[in-house]
């Protein structure tokens, strides 16, 4: 790349404009805008990300500080916190969501032959939620309990690349469980669950999609076995079952048999339940993909802790689910780059380097070739390695 162009600016060149431009009009985005056009304030949103900034001043006196490079990065102007504001309470956050969804769909297929730890070749996706707390008097749009507001992502990890899949914001009171009527189902992909997504019509729409599930069976589930398979117990299999409901409605909302595998876990010595509809797989290989779940568990983490997701710089549904969207985005560009120029650093390393360096003019490979080297911060000998591939 220009070794004339700041960081910063080189990473925007991974955004793809014309189709960003194309989302905005449809929109109607730019429509009456004078001073701060989209463009300009993802790029304003994606540099709150990358360096850290966590209040509109902050963002507003960075920026400021280097206004000589500010063109170079894509601003016509230096930014002010209030048309920032209000740019970020007034424009429909659909345009960020429909930016993330771009970006993700790209880098969905730079990934999709990475591996995750099992020789499938379907895709694997994991699927969960996450609760950001907010404060009540501030969020009211956001109900969560008599006391605390809060906003749920709920979010399908692609295990290959860990890039989401699919991401939908809601208010802390959504269930879990109604995300699976807004999916559509992959034929022959695997989906895995904890138990809080155990509903029985549900998972059978699922099937009959022609996709697989692994959950979690709840205690006292009232079943019946129709016969066993012969399981190895020296590898922590206790039983691999076919079974039936029982229940009333739960035998008519999932009318077929089911696979369930009790499993000793060697490590920790807790026996788990599993439930799935496919019959092909060994019974380890479901209790594997049921381990691999914790991704998405390690993925909520990292964004949590370096991503500006946990204090927000506008009260309003649109300026929350906006700086969310733009977050993600601002994370899958970055997965995007570390990809297209087959870095070797962990984005975690990418992430720090970049929050000190944007404004520095010197090629993005060579400025994070050395990423690699320094140690992470996450990198315990206890604990999974999401972002070190």
């Amino acid at each position: 790349m220009n070794v004339g162009k700041t960081l910063f600016a080189q990473i925007m060149e991974f955004v793809p404009w014309t189709s960003f431009t194309r989302i905005v009009e449809r929109y109607g985005g730019d429509s009456g805008v004078r001073s701060l056009s989209c463009t300009e304030q993802f790029r304003a949103m994606a540099f709150a990300q990358l360096t850290y900034r966590e209040s509109l001043r902050d963002i507003e006196t960075c920026l400021a500080s280097n206004q000589a490079k500010l063109y170079g990065m894509g601003f016509r102007s230096p930014v002010k916190r209030s048309t920032l504001a209000d740019a970020n309470e007034g424009r429909d956050w659909h345009i960020w969501e429909d930016l993330a969804a771009l970006l993700i769909r790209r880098a969905r297929k730079l990934y999709c032959n990475d591996s995750f730890g099992s020789d499938l070749s379907n895709t694997v996706y994991a699927l969960d939620s996450t609760t950001i707390d907010l404060c009540l008097s501030l969020f009211p749009w956001a109900p969560f309990r008599s006391t605390k507001a809060a906003v749920k992502l709920h979010t399908l990890l692609d295990l290959r690349g860990n890039i989401p899949a699919f991401i939908h914001i809601s208010d802390g009171k959504m269930g879990d469980v109604n995300v699976l009527d807004m999916l559509t189902f992959e034929p022959g992909a695997f989906y895995v669950m904890d138990r809080g997504y155990l509903d029985f019509a549900r998972l059978f729409a699922l099937h009959q999609g022609g996709a697989f599930f692994v959950t979690r069976a709840k205690r006292g589930m009232d079943a019946h076995r129709v016969y066993s398979m012969q399981a190895d117990r020296s590898t922590g299999i206790i039983c691999d079952q076919r079974i039936a409901l029982d229940g009333f409605y739960a035998s008519q909302d999932y009318p077929e048999q089911l696979r369930r595998i009790r499993f000793k876990d060697p490590e920790t010595g807790k026996t788990l339940v599993f439930l799935t509809n496919n019959t092909a797989l060994p019974a380890l290989t479901i209790a594997a993909l049921y381990k691999s779940r914790w991704q998405v568990e390690l993925f909520f983490k990292w964004i949590k802790q370096h991503l500006r997701i946990k204090r927000f710089i506008g009260n309003s549904e649109n300026a929350v689910k906006t700086q969310i969207w733009c977050a993600v985005s601002t994370y899958v560009l970055i997965a995007i780059a570390k990809k297209e120029l087959q870095l070797d650093a962990s984005l975690y390393n990418m992430l720090q380097i970049l929050s000190v360096s944007v404004f520095e003019k010197t090629p993005l490979s060579q400025a994070l070739a050395g990423g690699g080297q320094l140690q992470d911060q996450t990198d315990f000998h206890n604990q999974l390695d999401l972002f070190g591939f």
